[in-house]
């Protein structure tokens, strides 16, 4: 599933360093995106600035290096896992003679991969064409030609003007067929809110192991792989808890490092289900040495999509890979704040429930004494 041919673009790696750490784990980070996105990986190139270079962000010594590993190694792409500006993409691909992708680029296309729902696929491609809304800009002469040849004459409009309208009108199509999904989608929350269930929502970096953990506490079949992204359209089930009745659980898509602002802003209708909800399980890979970051970047989505301050339970997922006991800890005050889990070999699992079941109990509670106060 989701898998493109094995024949993918054959691709070059460049990762820069500038001084910010965590450089292994950033360049495995961009391996599992490349592949995710079906290209083959053909090398590596490396190099330390303490600055992008402000028209090929690489260097001119460095750009002539990729082009060497691009013409030796046949490669017809380059990935940069970095943020690039048109301008540099632009100069990149002239002197490289090759396609140029930078991070961004990168994960819009994944999205684009996975994408199955009718939200999910108009959420992507308002996110790619904003994107490419930012790529419009002088300098792309094959899109400038006023006219001249058979099939470039016209009213006079300039090809890059008629594009840029265009582009507009799909833009503001796409965002009104999104309003009225978001629409329903609140329609349908504000019945589930007069059931007063417990809404929860899974939240966590890329490949922590969401939609294993939702499979887990809600048999539900999600698809779930050890791939970036597997999971991009959100999935909700009802959970029933032995002691305190269903609570509705919510899988989403999985957040990542310099998330590009156009996905988190075209992911809105989504990812407004998380900022909804009563409680957020946030998922994390304890296994891995990155974790702290990864910890971060989710925090700063959270923090971007308006969702930083629903309470949360960290589930320190995956402890069948670093020998941890199944486990809940609590801060000083005796609220639940960390649960150790393993959703693949079920270890900790009950515990996880009891973790839900004592949220929604509190839960209850309080929406009780506001009732006695009112």
């Amino acid at each position: 599933m989701f898998e493109r041919p094995a024949t993918g673009d054959r691709a070059i790696l460049v990762q820069l360093d500038f001084g910010e750490g965590d450089f292994a784990e950033r360049l495995e980070e961009l391996r599992l995106l490349a592949e995710s996105a079906g290209a083959r990986c053909l090398a590596v190139v490396q190099g330390r600035r303490q600055r992008p270079d402000p028209a090929t962000f690489a260097g001119k010594g460095k750009v002539a290096e990729i082009g060497e590993a691009a013409t030796s190694l046949d490669a017809g792409l380059v990935i940069f896992n970095h943020e690039l500006s048109p301008a540099q993409q632009r100069n990149l691909e002239r002197d490289l003679q090759t396609r140029v992708v930078d991070r961004s680029s990168l994960i819009l296309d994944i999205f684009a991969l996975r994408a199955r729902s009718h939200e999910g696929k108009l959420q992507v491609e308002l996110a790619q064409l904003q994107h490419l809304a930012t790529r419009l800009v002088r300098g792309w002469t094959h899109l400038e030609r006023q006219k001249g040849g058979i099939g470039l004459r016209g009213p006079g409009e300039k090809q890059l003007e008629t594009d840029r309208r265009l582009l507009g009108k799909r833009v503001a199509l796409l965002k009104d067929r999104l309003k009225q999904l978001e629409r329903q989608r609140a329609v349908r929350r504000r019945a589930r809110d007069r059931r007063d269930m417990l809404a929860v929502s899974l939240v966590g970096y890329t490949n922590a192991g969401k939609s294993t953990l939702f499979n887990a506490l809600t048999k539900a079949g999600a698809y779930a792989a050890n791939q970036l992204f597997a999971t991009l359209d959100t999935t909700s089930r009802r959970v029933f808890l032995p002691e305190t009745g269903q609570v509705i659980l919510s899988d989403t898509v999985g957040f990542i490092r310099d998330l590009p602002h156009s996905l988190v802003a075209a992911f809105h209708a989504t990812l407004e289900e998380t900022a909804q909800a009563d409680l957020l399980l946030h998922v994390i890979d304890s296994a891995s040495p990155d974790r702290d970051q990864q910890i971060a970047a989710v925090d700063a989505v959270l923090k971007e999509i308006g969702a930083d301050r629903v309470p949360q339970i960290l589930v320190w997922n995956k402890i069948d890979l670093t020998a941890a006991a199944p486990g809940i800890d609590r801060d000083d005050y005796g609220r639940l704040r960390r649960v150790r889990v393993s959703a693949r070999s079920g270890a900790g699992m009950d515990l996880l429930r009891e973790a839900l079941a004592e949220a929604a109990r509190d839960r209850a509670q309080g929406l009780a004494v506001e009732a006695d106060a009112a």
